[in-house]
């Protein structure tokens, strides 16, 4: 099973790869762990994304797609993969559809976890951190226990304006993605509003 999984920021993909992983025993397969693991094997394309990275530019789309590739090769992937965080763009998705063609693989299902705007803002302006334990919290739906409510903080890039940012980013950048891979009838759709396990059910029923 080849399957993509695309959503706006805090759209529960990441805990959803989780459990789709461990369902179907195949590679989750996500592009920054992908660098940073190919990066400290010291391979060529490793060295070669390392050299981009190192002076604070983006990794080409085609570098990526090679880095992709290679990871695919690995036997983890062999009876399947889940891709997440990538493709970011159109071009990306449209350059790794042409890649993995040439590979003789094609992507089985694009699965497409649906949050409105409203609500992602919400889940992550209502995040809060303990800077001594780690633990996450959020004000509304897992608040910090007394005894540590006042010293959690919000980070940065949880910040209503930050929030605004990324969505917008995802709008332009990645949303795109969503036709293209609807007309090929790979397109899942998913209400991610559900409970985390509702989604995980809607999911699996897709799957099937």
């Amino acid at each position: 099973m080849h399957v993509i999984l695309i959503g706006p920021p805090a759209s529960g993909k990441g805990t959803q790869a989780a459990v789709l992983k461990e369902r179907f025993q195949i590679a989750h397969i996500s592009t920054g762990d992908m660098l940073r693991a190919a990066m400290k094997a010291g391979t060529p394309l490793g060295k070669e994304a390392e050299n981009y990275m190192s002076t604070g530019q983006l990794v080409p789309d085609e570098l990526v797609i090679k880095l992709v590739l290679e990871r695919l090769k690995q036997d983890d992937a062999k009876s399947g993969f889940l891709l997440d965080g990538f493709p970011r763009t159109r071009a990306q998705a449209e350059a790794l559809d042409e890649a993995l063609n040439q590979a003789g693989k094609a992507i089985d299902a694009v699965v497409f976890v649906d949050v409105p705007d409203k609500t992602v803002v919400e889940r992550i302006t209502g995040r809060r951190s303990d800077p001594e334990t780690g633990a996450i919290y959020h004000l509304q739906f897992n608040p910090p226990p007394p005894e540590v409510a006042d010293r959690v903080i919000q980070r940065d890039d949880d910040t209503e304006g930050a929030v605004k940012v990324r969505l917008e980013k995802y709008h332009n950048e990645t949303e795109p993605i969503i036709p293209f891979y609807r007309e090929k009838g790979v397109l899942k759709e998913i209400n991610g509003l559900d409970t985390p396990a509702a989604v995980t059910a809607a999911i699996l029923e897709v799957l099937a």
